[in-house]
């Protein structure tokens, strides 16, 4: 989550350097894009471990379950 907030960072200061670098403008706020998609690719990384972890988890605790005698 550390480089999550990084690259929001990064992307901020691409933001307001292109406000004030208008020949810059469009290099910045690619950059800004760029950072921000790195981002979403992070959180989407982190959150995908999470939801396995939470899966393996159940399973876990599914096999230690005593059957049902129907």
């Amino acid at each position: 989550m550390e480089n999550v907030r990084r690259y929001r960072a990064l992307a901020s200061l691409c933001r307001q350097q292109a406000a004030y670098r208008p020949l810059q403008t469009w290099e910045l706020l690619g950059q800004a894009e760029h950072f921000e998609h790195l981002a979403e690719v992070e959180l989407k990384a982190h959150f995908d471990a999470c939801n396995a972890k939470g899966e393996d988890d159940a399973v876990a605790a599914a096999a230690w379950e005593e059957p049902v005698a129907a």
